[in-house]
């Protein structure tokens, strides 16, 4: 760089501080300023130069020339300043702006949620039979041996009891414990606690070492029950269970129930329905039969009232349990269980709402 005297400096201050302020002055954001402070004061600004120059001026000049730098970097320095806070209210009522509400607008009706599909059908089965004058109970999912299998008649070589088919806890405390696969222990749980009648239904998770697949899941839900009291036959239980049929799925379904074995009714039923796809003709619904398969029942076995204390030659009654994701499927007309689980707004949302 050439050799600067002062009148050289003092030209160049002047340009440096008026080209300074109109960047300053002209700066629209934060950005914009820092930018313009740079250009006036940064290193590679005129105004630099002058003071790297003021060794090389005679002493006299020096001492003037550095009063004046030093007042040019003052002004320079205030006018940012000054400008900064300028910009930063603007901002501030910027932002302010963009937060305001106008409490004048009318308010938007937030979408309706709904229930999900399975506690739709819960909830549907237990009104159904608390028509009928039944009562609904609830229990816990972990239960001991006994009220799961021993009470309700399962003997000890009973597939069921295996590690295969029931999860077992290792928990401090009673070490036969394990997760319910059947509500069927709150019907022990129920008489242990009252005489007869007893007319109950239990809804509740259950648990099994089952491998998904469009029909079973490892955890599911299941609506079980219960009547006891003198004089019941399995007529009573069929006319109930036909009642059901036609408040969940139509006035015109037809019960079909066929033999079957279970250790804690005697003697035991599957219970079918008519399709009510195919009104009986035979569809892929029903693999052509007409009927679909609903629940398992039967009279309750003698065992299993005295195993609470009733007295089995008094007292008679039958049992019920079904499984609320299988009704479902029937229900809605769903072909694949899992499909409740997914968490799929776009599925859960066809499902009835609430409100």
């Amino acid at each position: 760089m050439a050799a600067m005297d002062a009148t050289d400096a003092a030209r160049i201050l002047e340009e440096s501080l008026e080209r300074g302020l109109a960047g300053i002055r002209s700066a629209g954001s934060l950005d914009e300023l820092e930018a313009a402070q740079v250009a006036a004061l940064g290193r590679k600004a005129p105004f630099s130069g002058v003071q790297r120059s003021l060794g090389s001026l005679p002493e006299e000049a020096r001492r003037e020339v550095g009063r004046r730098v030093n007042g040019v970097r003052e002004a320079l320095r205030s006018a940012v300043e000054e400008r900064r806070v300028v910009l930063q209210e603007a901002e501030g009522r910027r932002l302010l702006e963009s937060d305001r509400v106008d409490v004048t607008l009318r308010g938007r009706r937030p979408r309706a949620g709904s229930l999900h599909p399975l506690t739709l059908v819960e909830r549907q089965v237990c009104e159904i039979f608390v028509r009928m004058g039944y009562r609904v109970v609830t229990g816990d999912e972990v239960e001991t041996d006994w009220y799961n299998f021993t009470a309700l008649n399962i003997p000890p070589d009973h597939p069921a009891r295996t590690e295969k088919d029931t999860i077992y806890l290792d928990v401090p405390g009673p070490g036969d414990l394990l997760l319910r696969t059947e509500t069927s222990a709150m019907q022990i749980h129920t008489m242990e606690g009252q005489e007869p009648p007893v007319h109950i239904v239990a809804p509740g998770r259950v648990y099994r070492k089952e491998t998904p697949d469009p029909t079973h899941l490892p955890v599911f839900h299941q609506v079980e029950g219960l009547a006891v009291d003198e004089g019941i036959t399995f007529a009573d239980l069929k006319g109930t269970l036909l009642a059901f049929a036609k408040a969940m799925f139509g006035e015109d379904q037809r019960v079909r129930m066929t033999p079957d074995y279970f250790p804690f009714v005697e003697p035991g039923a599957q219970l079918a329905v008519s399709c009510f796809i195919c009104r009986g003709r035979g569809c892929r619904t029903c693999k052509g039969t007409g009927w679909i398969e609903l629940l398992g029942c039967g009279m309750v076995h003698p065992n299993v009232l005295e195993n609470v204390g009733y007295d089995a030659e008094r007292y008679t009654g039958f049992a019920f349990g079904m499984g609320v994701e299988r009704v479902a499927l029937l229900r809605y007309g769903v072909p694949d269980m899992r499909m409740f689980y997914e968490g799929d707004v776009r599925f859960l949302e066809q499902f009835e709402r609430v409100g």
